[in-house]
């Protein structure tokens, strides 16, 4: 996958994005909600450098284009015509829309390639990604392993 938004990029990861990426995914308050943290940089680059493989989950690089940089990354992992989705900013690019951003550009990517279903899994006390997801138009289907379960239906 790869696809621009007005402000960034989401590609493959490259070796560059390594130390960014465990800048914010080793912080332990910033990633409170989130899974796949505390590894080492052998641990990160076996995952994140290696081929891509939707059916098992892969993690792309969200780069602001103004400055190159990594800024966040985004989960997909396919099943069938359906996807799971996540999500993570880097704290110094928190709070700007960036997240709406790229999500809008994953679901339109997702749509254009032939999903049906987008689905997210989000910690209750996370409320700003539930914000983010109900704003986006998802909605809330389940509760499973202390997640709530949100899904998109694509057109």
């Amino acid at each position: 996958m790869e696809f621009q938004t007005q402000r960034c990029c989401v590609r493959a990861f490259e070796e560059k994005d390594l130390e960014r990426f465990m800048a914010y995914r080793n912080n332990v308050e910033w990633m409170q909600y989130q899974g796949f943290k505390g590894l080492s940089k052998e641990a990160y680059a076996e995952s994140l450098l290696g081929p891509a493989n939707l059916e098992s989950g892969q993690q792309f690089a969200i780069v602001d284009k103004a400055s190159d940089l990594l800024i966040g990354d985004v989960y997909l992992q396919k099943a069938g015509s359906e996807y799971w989705l996540g999500y993570t900013i880097h704290p110094d690019f928190a709070r700007q829309g960036l997240a709406k951003e790229v999500t809008l550009g994953v679901l339109a990517w997702l749509k254009a390639h032939g999903a049906t279903k987008v689905k997210a899994g989000v910690l209750p006390e996370n409320q700003a990604s539930i914000g983010l997801l109900k704003t986006l138009g998802f909605t809330y289907f389940a509760e499973e392993a202390g997640e709530w379960l949100f899904v998109h239906k694509l057109g």
